[in-house]
């Protein structure tokens, strides 16, 4: 009996679960190379890249840029620097716009001549176009060679590239931001291209029916044909024309006898008073100012800065003024 009680109790205590002492170990999952590639990533949206494309054609920076300035501003300082020396031709300075607007002395512009007028000589022979239209052109729209198309690109006509044009180029803000414009490596080749310009366009096929020696009918003819929008144009054109006695040189090419038009600069003389040989003008003395010179010679002070191409009340002494 005794046996049979024990033999019930060790079968009840056998059912019984087993208790574990020890926690049970956290695995950590498997972080192999080759888990970890196979795992899905999120989509994350590469950032943009900040790449320049290179344009098919050079393209020169804006002249707003440093060393475009520095570039324009050492041709102009080398050019101001150059006509100093010439002491018998006033300091006189003037604005001349078209393409940009440059600030030039008359020594300046006479330098740009000399250097450019065989140039225009031999185009006038060649292509039919008065070489004072030319060189006049040149001097207006260059800046007499300073202005920034004329450093950058050496386009001293201004000429924009068109869709005929496959050379080299700049851009350039002008009547919209960053407009094309050709590109020379030498003036004389700018040059050349202005004349063929004209002559390759049918617009441009009247003013070859005019006399070679009629530069105001040129001028004029010019802003007809749609050449520039400016309306003052021909106006600025040929009293470039007249100042500088550019006409001298369509006589050189015709071999006729020029007529001087008695309104170039006049020359400066040492010791000479302000009173200058053409009436029509006065030499700055110190103490003038526009407002003294304008009751000086009852002319409003508009009138005196119109004729003048002067945009603003600065006047230098020695400056010559037209007052009639």
């Amino acid at each position: 009996m005794l046996l049979l009680t024990a033999l019930l109790v060790v079968a009840c205590n056998s059912s019984q679960p087993v208790v574990r002492t020890k926690k049970p170990v956290n695995r950590k999952p498997n972080t192999s190379v080759s888990s970890r590639s196979n795992a899905k990533k999120p989509y994350k949206k590469p950032a943009p890249e900040n790449r320049r494309v290179t344009p098919n054609k050079p393209v020169a920076s804006r002249t707003g840029q440093n060393g475009d300035l520095q570039k324009i501003g050492e041709k102009y300082e080398a050019a101001k620097e150059k006509s100093s020396g010439n002491s018998t031709v006033y300091s006189k300075e003037e604005i001349l716009e078209a393409t940009t607007r440059v600030k030039v002395t008359t020594a300046m512009v006479y330098d740009y001549i000399d250097t450019y007028k065989g140039i225009a000589q031999n185009n006038m022979t060649q292509y039919g176009i008065p070489a004072s239209i030319t060189l006049g052109q040149g001097i207006l729209e260059s800046g007499s060679g300073t202005g920034p198309l004329s450093v950058l690109a050496n386009n001293h006509f201004g000429i924009k590239c068109h869709k005929e044009w496959t050379g080299p180029s700049v851009r350039y803000d002008d009547d919209e931001e960053q407009e094309c414009f050709r590109q020379y490596e030498h003036p004389s080749e700018s040059y050349r291209d202005h004349s063929q310009f004209l002559t390759t366009r049918t617009r441009y096929a009247g003013l070859f029916l005019l006399d070679k020696d009629d530069y105001k009918a040129w001028a004029k003819g010019l802003k007809a044909a749609g050449y520039a929008t400016d309306p003052k144009y021909p106006d600025k054109l040929i009293g470039i024309i007249e100042r500088y006695q550019l006409a001298k040189y369509d006589a050189e090419v015709l071999g006729t006898e020029y007529v001087s038009t008695g309104k170039e600069p006049s020359i400066l003389e040492a010791g000479r008073d302000n009173a200058v040989a053409d009436s029509d003008l006065y030499q700055v003395i110190q103490g003038d100012t526009l407002y003294s010179i304008s009751k000086k010679f009852n002319i409003s002070v508009d009138d005196l800065r119109r004729k003048n191409n002067i945009i603003d009340n600065a006047i230098s002494i020695g400056q010559s003024l037209k007052v009639k």
